[in-house]
């Protein structure tokens, strides 16, 4: 293997560690703080940029997990106040799903505890190397979704 080979497997590595850690470390936040956990506060998200709401099928493919893994977090959802379901007209098998007012005010409240977190883990780095670390990222991400398209 070449240095520039051994060097990208090393950068990998970190990438992973540290998504880990701060993964590791939301997780946590979500469930001292607001007693949820982070695929709740996925779902929530999700259905915050989609404010018309979402067929089950579509919230699973916009957070790319199975239709079984999305049902059961928007039950509990469903049980908290958090989100509506309503049947999809001319569709009897499909149900819409959008937050209700509580579940935005709710995920407001989370998604502002997130950022902090997330400034927090970020904390040594500064908004320029953020930047370019981001741009890298999404460049190595946009080649590899090119790469696998038809």
């Amino acid at each position: 293997m070449s240095t520039t080979s051994k060097d990208r497997l090393r950068l990998w590595l970190k990438v992973l560690k540290a998504t880990k850690a701060v993964e590791s470390d939301v997780r946590e936040n979500l469930r001292r703080e607001f007693a949820t956990t982070l695929p709740r506060f996925d779902v929530m998200a999700a259905l915050m940029q989609h404010e018309k709401g979402l067929k089950m099928s579509e919230l699973s493919g916009v957070l790319k997990v199975s239709n079984g893994n999305v049902t059961g977090i928007v039950e509990r959802l469903v049980e908290d106040g958090h989100v509506q379901r309503e049947k999809v007209e001319g569709d009897r098998r499909a149900n819409l799903v959008r937050l209700t007012e509580a579940g935005r005010i709710e995920f407001s409240r989370q998604a502002e505890a997130h950022e902090g977190w997330i400034n927090a883990a970020f904390d040594g780095l500064t908004a320029d190397e953020a930047q370019g670390i981001a741009e890298s990222l999404d460049a190595v991400a946009r080649r590899l979704d090119e790469g696998s398209k038809p």
